[in-house]
């Protein structure tokens, strides 16, 4: 670690900007900062410091005087809160290497992916020179990151982080970030999801939600999208989570749904990017400030096994209002500038991740209107809740391919038969029931939607899709599957390490079917041999055999090289 200077000494660039003017609030509270707001605008810095303290600095990083002129300044640590660091004009470290070679400590408030993961291409140069170089030093993936690791440690297996941010429609909104965020919307955002990667759309996946905690009052239902985020590139291999989704969401539904609509556009490719257009939109955006609220949050939860195999999730959350939310972003750097003069954080270069705790990020808050909480849930998967304590009686394959909190893919073989009656056959092609094959491939995607799971079953080219939900109270076991326009309630039977799914009830357009037209299911999920195994056999009364297929499925494997070389291959974010 480098000597520590007399003079903390921190320049901020963008230090009037959204995030940079709430970080030098924050480092101005303490005696020990002196800070310098750096930016291209010296009125705009003068303005900031005659309201709030601090020294006014001209400071272009663009310029080919920049590094001399931050050398002159002699820096503890160089924040650069300017971004946006999807475009560098062609210089993409030249603000940390300019750092580097004035002896000052580096951290930044990158959104952006790639700029985020590659910055450890620096390592060696910062540790050298005993230097600290930090990307994403905000509220992802640094507040972020600090949630998950305080939230892992009730986990044996990690299976989904999911985070959602939902700011209040009072939050100022700079110009950088609406870019970034613009550029995304209609664009395809790289995830891994089930352990493989995969693609989402930038701000689709519209999704209902809220962010609140019992005995609190928490946010009103808002809408929120998928949006690219560090995380989404550096948690599947930092914590081996085989899914991580990331969200954010506008309070107004208008300004929401409208950017989902206009996105569209750029999905159908009538428009190129939606980027261009950010000046116009931050000026309507401005006009409805005063229509929505200052309360915001964001959570992240985590879905797995818990330490004793049982399926788990928990949640930490946070809850911002009077108008504090625009601190979230910044209170990282200050935590990290704080480590930083304690000579407190380990040097080279590389992502914020897990740098600082919960903790420490709830005593820098602690002035402000900014509350966080803790949440768990025991049964927060669908046959968990259908079975209730029977759950835990099944099989280990069997609980597995049940486990579901995001999606899960799973492959292996089968044997089909039909049986002989033609009116039989016709019925198996109308519901879309599996051709005979002495042996075929098979493939089982389920993914859960909502409060639903939508199982996606392949044999050979043959596909079958149902939606699964809960049809009785917790425990009942009384489980709904639709196959298109016919539903069929299930009482799953858990008996000597099988679970049985016999049909007890039938509906056409939701309208009952009698009994005596109900199929006869002899369907039964066991484990052999470790591996789970299938056996469904449909009969109907007075025509006999409809279909009986059995097999077995493993999970499909995690491909961590595909992983790799899907982070390698992710757009700009």
């Amino acid at each position: 670690m480098a000597e520590r200077k007399t003079s903390l000494r921190v320049v901020i660039l963008g230090g009037y900007g959204v995030f940079g003017g709430k970080l030098a609030s924050l480092l101005l509270r303490n005696p020990r900062y002196e800070v310098i707001v750096a930016g291209r605008d010296l009125k705009k810095a003068q303005a900031f410091c005659k309201q709030h303290g601090g020294t006014p600095v001209v400071l272009d990083r663009n310029t080919a005087e920049f590094s001399e002129r931050l050398a002159m300044i002699e820096p503890f640590v160089t924040v650069d809160a300017a971004g946006p660091f999807q475009d560098y004009c062609g210089n993409t470290y030249g603000v940390v290497k300019a750092a580097l070679n004035t002896g000052s400590h580096y951290l930044d408030l990158s959104d952006d992916a790639r700029f985020t993961r590659e910055i450890s291409s620096l390592d060696f140069e910062a540790h050298a020179a005993g230097l600290v170089v930090l990307s994403g030093v905000s509220s992802v993936p640094a507040l972020s990151s600090a949630a998950v690791e305080d939230l892992k440690t009730s986990f044996s297996r990690l299976d989904v982080i999911e985070s959602v941010i939902l700011p209040g429609n009072r939050a100022p909104r700079g110009l950088s970030v609406i870019r970034a965020i613009l550029a995304q919307v209609g664009k395809p955002i790289s995830v891994t999801r089930a352990g493989k990667p995969d693609k989402v759309v930038g701000w689709s996946g519209l999704k209902r939600q809220t962010i609140d905690h019992a005995g609190q009052e928490g946010l009103k239902p808002r809408w929120s999208c998928f949006i690219g985020a560090p995380d989404l590139t550096l948690f599947p291999k930092h914590y081996g989570a085989k899914t991580v989704l990331f969200r954010a969401g506008l309070e107004l539904s208008f300004l929401h749904l409208g950017l989902w609509l206009l996105g569209c556009f750029v999905r159908l490719k009538l428009i190129r990017s939606l980027e261009p257009a950010a000046r116009p939109m931050k000026i309507v955006a401005d006009w409805l400030e005063n229509f929505g609220s200052d309360r915001g949050g964001m959570e992240v939860s985590l879905a797995g096994l818990d330490n004793d195999g049982a399926p788990v999730k928990r949640a930490w959350t946070l809850i911002a209002e009077a108008g504090d939310g625009p601190y979230i972003p910044a209170v990282a750097a200050a935590v990290l500038c704080e480590r930083l003069a304690e000579q407190a954080v380990r040097p080279g270069a590389r992502p914020c991740l897990g740098e600082f705790s919960t903790g420490e990020f709830d005593r820098a808050t602690a002035h402000l209107s900014v509350a966080t909480f803790k949440s768990k849930e025991n049964a927060p998967t669908l046959f968990q809740q259908a079975l209730g304590s029977d759950f835990k009686g099944l099989p280990e394959a069997v609980r597995s391919l049940h486990t579901v909190f995001d999606r899960h893919s799973w492959s292996g073989l089968a044997k089909v038969t039909r049986g002989r009656s033609k009116i039989g056959n016709l019925i198996c092609r109308i519901v879309g029931l599996p051709p005979p094959a002495e042996s075929c491939p098979v493939s089982v995607i389920i993914e859960r939607k909502g409060k639903s799971e939508v199982w996606s079953r392949q044999f050979g080219a043959h596909k079958m899709r149902s939606k699964l939900s809960l049809a009785g109270k917790y425990g009942s076991g009384i489980i709904c599957e639709q196959f298109g326009l016919l539903g069929f309630h299930i009482h799953l039977h858990p008996v000597k390490g099988r679970l049985n799914y016999p049909v007890k009830r039938g509906t056409f357009l939701g309208l009952p079917l009698p009994k005596w037209t109900l199929p006869v299911s002899e369907t039964t999920e066991f484990e052999l041999g470790g591996k789970f195994h299938f056996d469904v056999k449909i009969s109907q009364p007075g025509l006999g055999l409809l279909v009986h297929y059995q097999g077995w499925l493993e999970e499909d494997v995690v491909n961590t090289q595909a992983l790799s070389a899907s982070a390698d291959q992710m757009s700009p974010t």
